[in-house]
């Protein structure tokens, strides 16, 4: 991170960093304000729209992302703090090609209507999973209650999170 001064218009000086983001696999350098949000850099400097900015309290959980593989509201994080971490946002799940297994069980659950929640929940169930694969439909039930969505009413993206947990444990024979 290296801090530097710009002057603006009025003659004053503002503080920008240099920035170096590890984004789903990729380094990324962004001069930024300090006070800028993690789901601010991502969606507008680094055009990863799939993180939603909702609430921008960290009530809703349409921006979660995985910064080392653990959930996290990226509308609470600066952008500065996730230097040296890496992020991961839902453009990460699939290879441009085809859908992850977790964006499939939600298709097949039928777990998204609108879709605007859709990227924060799949985010926090792919960390949520990484962390404990062998979780209960309790456990995750009590997990996707941190997040909000005002369609579905939760059972059907508790179902696709379970089934694509059932999946990855019991992989079928090819």
């Amino acid at each position: 991170m290296t801090s530097t001064g710009n002057m603006t218009d009025t003659g004053t000086t503002t503080d920008v960093l240099l920035l170096t983001l590890d984004v789903n696999g990729e380094r990324h350098e962004v001069i930024t304000e300090p006070r800028r949000t993690l789901v601010d850099v991502l969606r507008h400097d680094l055009r990863l729209t799939g993180t939603h900015v909702g609430c921008e309290h960290g009530i809703c959980g349409a921006c979660t992302v995985l910064v080392d593989d653990r959930p996290v509201r990226a509308c609470l994080m600066f952008a500065a703090q996730a230097e040296g971490a890496q992020v991961r946002t839902v453009e990460s799940l699939s290879d441009g090609t085809e859908l992850s297994d977790l964006q499939r069980a939600f298709s097949e659950h039928h777990g998204l209507q609108c879709g605007f929640c859709t990227p924060g929940f799949l985010m926090l169930a792919e960390g949520f999973l990484a962390e404990r694969p062998e979780a209960t439909k309790d456990e995750i039930r009590e997990v996707v209650a941190s997040n909000l969505c005002r369609c579905t009413g939760y059972q059907t993206i508790v179902e696709a999170i379970d089934g694509c947990a059932v999946a990855r444990r019991c992989p079928k024979e090819i």
